[in-house]
Formats: structure tokens, sequence, C-alpha cells
């Protein structure tokens, strides 16, 4: 039997909250410790109309599933009335390859699962007292990253900026639940000078933040870069960093904020260094003082995916819900 999931159940499993913090930490661990099979992501490009999917998947050593994920990203959605993210699930099992669950999430648990792995960067790299939150971009991971960011620090202000002010004052609206206090910025330089960490979540192909903005004590997650052509940082900021720490650097080394900073030979392209599993596992690896300036480059790991897949699959089998098909 396989059970079959849409996004109002698969809603009713799974909410952003610290609750999920846990379960993606121990996925990125496994990550580090070489204890995962994670092919290469599969990505088509529709540059026609603003858009990709890609196919990401992984098996965590010791769990009886693993996901294969397909997700969209069409960017010119928003403009449409659509959302920009869209996608689905199937968890298998990891004796068999058995079809165990189909998740219509529609994009939903792509998009926690990334706000997630941010606010993890948050927890490990940024300043414990942290209250000042930058916000680049003004889409729907926008704001699950601000309010991700809310489960790990007292942010009391966030400072925001995007190309589109009607999609700021949008923002704004959408995320005033959260009550602190919102500074709408007039370019992403006034969002870092005012900021102690700053999270980028846009498809821009050209760089936002300039590595002369970097201040000590400044905490940064790039997240908008995963794929070749998406750039959100000036590469020189992978080089001036004090920490710079990727989800997967196999990764990273092809689509993230690394990518470019080896393209310009800035960083050499075998060049080491410790993933955000590696953080987690040994705090001591990370932020060393108060004034270090750390970077976090999350592109989006398949084991992210298989982690909230069986999560949501063993919640929704606890609590009946979906329908079981032959």
């Amino acid at each position: 039997m396989t059970l079959v999931l849409n996004s109002s159940e698969i809603k009713k499993c799974v909410q952003l909250n610290e609750q999920l913090i846990p379960i993606i930490e121990d996925a990125f661990k496994s990550l580090a410790l070489g204890k995962t099979t994670m092919p290469p992501i599969l990505r088509l490009d529709i540059e026609k109309y603003h858009g990709e999917s890609d196919v990401k998947a992984a098996y965590i050593e010791g769990l009886d599933s693993y996901a294969i994920k397909i997700a969209s990203g069409f960017f010119n959605n928003p403009n449409l009335g659509l959302p920009s993210s869209n996608g689905l699930m199937i968890l298998l099992d990891s004796k068999t390859g058995v079809l165990k669950s189909v998740l219509l999430d529609k994009g939903y648990l792509t998009d926690v699962r990334t706000a997630i792995a941010g606010a993890i960067a948050a927890k490990h790299l940024s300043n414990p007292d942290s209250t000042k939150a930058g916000i680049i971009g003004a889409g729907i991971q926008a704001k699950l990253q601000l309010e991700a960011l809310t489960l790990v620090r007292n942010i009391d202000t966030a400072f925001i900026w995007a190309r589109n002010s009607e999609k700021v004052n949008q923002f704004i609206k959408d995320v005033s639940k959260l009550k602190i206090n919102y500074k709408v910025c007039s370019s992403p330089e006034e969002v870092v000078k005012h900021s102690e960490i700053v999270v980028t979540t846009t498809p821009s192909k050209s760089f936002l933040i300039k590595n002369e903005w970097l201040k000590k004590g400044l905490h940064i997650t790039a997240m908008g870069s995963d794929a070749e052509q998406k750039n959100e940082l000036e590469p020189l900021i992978i080089k001036n960093c004090d920490q710079y720490i990727p989800d997967s650097l196999s990764q990273t080394r092809i689509l993230g904020e690394l990518h470019h900073a080896i393209d310009k030979n800035i960083i050499l392209p075998n060049e080491n260094f410790n993933e955000l599993g590696n953080i987690i596992l040994d705090s001591n690896l990370g932020r060393k003082n108060k004034e270090d300036i750390t970077v976090c480059d999350l592109t989006g790991t398949g084991v992210q995916d298989t982690a909230i897949a069986k999560q949501t699959y063993e919640i929704a089998m606890n609590l009946k819900l979906g329908t079981n098909i032959n």
C-alpha cells in the first residue's frame, strides 16, 4: 500500500517550529560524517519562463526510508498570482525500494526545510546575542527565513530590502504576527549596515552584497545561489570572511557562492571547508569570537528532503491521514 498525502494533510503534520531543528540537524550531521548516499542534483532550466526544476535524493544510513524530490521554482509566477515554488516528494523503503508514500506538498516541505536550515545556520554561526536581522528579498522564503530565525535568536528588528516595494509592504503584512519592528531599506547596503544577521533569499544572477560592506561580527546566510548562474555575494567575501561554511561542499563548489569564488580564481577548486554538519558536531570548528565574520552557503540537500519526508510520513500514519492506494 502507498500512502498519498495532499498539501492540506501535510500541513497538519509539519509546521515551521523548533521540533524540526534537531531532525534537520541530524541530517546535516549524517552528511558530514559520510553516512549518506547523495547523488548530484539533476536540474532542468526553463529559461523562457524564468523557471527551473530540480531532482534531489539521499539515503541516510540507518533510516528505513529515503526520499526523491522534484521541486520547481518559477520566479515570474507571483506576477501571475501563483506561488514561485512547487513540487512533490516520494518516500521509498530503504530495503526494497517499494513506494511508501507520495507527498503532494506543492513545494511546502522544501520551503520549510530550507527555512529550518537557515535557522540552524544562525543558531550555530551567528553571535547568540544578535537581535537585528536583515532580509534581502521579499518572497515566500524571505518570510519563512525570518520566522525561522526567531526560533533561535531574540530578533527585535528586521531590516528588509527587495527590488519590488509592493512586495516589501506585503511581506511586512504577512509576517506581522512576529511582533517585531520592521524597517524598509533603500538598498542592500543599508540592510547590511544595520543588521547582525543577514539572510539573502533571491534568484539574483549578479551579487547583491559587496565585500567592502563586511563588518565585524556579521553573519550571512546565503540561500539563493542554488544554480550555477545565481549569485548573491561578491566572490571576495568567501575569501575574506573568517568562516565559510557550506551545507554540502561538493554542491557549493558547483552551484553555490563558492562556485563563483572558484570561477574567479579567488579560491582554489580543491580548498577544503568544514560543512554545516561538522559545525553542529563540533562548535569549536565554527565562530571563534564575537568579531568573526561568518558565511553559510545553503544550496539545499537531499538529506534534508529525506529527513522531512520521513517525519511527515510517520506523523501522518499516527494521525491516520492520507489515502492508501494499491
